[in-house]
């Protein structure tokens, strides 16, 4: 068996959640779905130095409310509210949706897999050694609670010099098949000098009641 299926699809509807929240008829339908990546991607630009989690979006009617989930909301709402109007006013180029924007605190930053990916990027363009990176992330997922941590890393990890290789680093255990298993999953790319390399982040914080 292929294991290609991402472990947050595979449990949408049964333990996760959709992060998209709206119905409209097929006629509209694609001109949201464009919309709400357009809007992700300007957001996870602009606020992912926060440590961002995720972007939640729910629409109704006309008005459209956005979730920041951060491990840092200070830097999204900025001074006196700065951060999220500057981010109000670039949005309202890509959506003429009424726009409520929130900032929502995310608690153990070190158990949610695209913080963990993007912390092994910033720490990999510091030239930080790609072993030491993914082995100080997973003991500190495992120290947070984690019942399992995943890292795996592709590409040129040891430098422009170096052969492409795949390593992969773990501790705990990581049910990939049991659905009520709240397994959090991210994927990023360290865009180096020599070429990008690849980063995928399983942690499994235990079983949810479905």
């Amino acid at each position: 068996m292929g294991q290609k299926i991402n472990p947050i699809g595979f449990r949408v509807g049964i333990s996760k959640d959709w992060t998209s929240k709206w119905f409209f008829d097929k006629k509209d339908y694609s001109k949201y779905v464009v919309e709400d990546e357009r809007i992700r991607r300007f957001l996870v630009k602009k606020f992912e130095p926060a440590g961002l989690k995720d972007v939640l979006l729910e629409r109704s009617g006309n008005i459209l409310n956005i979730t920041i989930r951060v491990s840092n909301p200070g830097v999204v709402i900025g001074k006196g509210g700065a951060g999220v109007e500057s981010a109000e006013k670039e949005l309202k180029k890509i959506t003429k949706s009424v726009l409520k924007i929130t900032a929502e605190e995310v608690k153990f930053p070190e158990i949610q897999a695209n913080i963990v990916a993007n912390n092994i990027v910033r720490q990999l363009k510091k030239r930080v050694s790609a072993r030491v990176a993914a082995q100080k992330a997973v003991t500190a997922a495992m120290e947070k609670g984690a019942k399992g941590v995943k890292v795996k890393m592709s590409g040129l990890l040891g430098g422009g010099s170096s052969i492409a290789r795949v390593e992969k680093y773990e501790a705990g255990s990581i049910p990939n098949q049991k659905l009520k298993a709240d397994i959090d999953y991210a994927q990023a790319h360290a865009h180096m000098m020599f070429g990008a390399i690849g980063i995928k982040v399983w942690i499994y914080k235990g079983d949810l009641e479905i």
